[in-house]
């Protein structure tokens, strides 16, 4: 079966190349373009993975992360941050928020599904 991965990206460029390069792999991709959505369709589909910007909009990605972590639903998930923010202390930021991971943009499509393969023990 496949893997259901949750972006939670408010840029269409962004999204549409993970959710490119995601599908052509196999993986069912769900996906939000703010953070109340982003923390709203993790609860209801608990996806086996999040990808999560930090830039957003009405939620950025650490209070995304945050909220996330108060669900035992979804203890399991990796959250993995994909962000531009990529400056000294943004990516311990980010992990002390709540995720699990950390891929700075851009992504580089030749690494990035073997990147989001090992978050999920693959």
């Amino acid at each position: 079966m496949a893997k259901t991965l949750l972006i939670i990206e408010d840029n269409e460029q962004n999204f549409y190349m993970m959710r490119f390069l995601l599908e052509k792999k196999g993986f069912k991709v769900l996906g939000a373009e703010n953070g109340r959505l982003g923390v709203q369709m993790a609860i209801e589909h608990i996806p086996d993975a999040i990808l999560l910007d930090i830039q957003l909009p009405e939620m950025d990605g650490y209070a995304v992360a945050a909220e996330l972590k108060k669900h035992p639903e979804l203890d399991q998930v990796p959250i993995i941050a994909v962000t531009s923010y990529a400056m000294v202390g943004d990516r311990e930021h980010i992990l002390a928020a709540g995720a699990t991971g950390y891929i700075e943009k851009p992504i580089n499509p030749d690494t990035f599904v073997d990147e989001i393969s090992q978050f999920l023990g693959q």
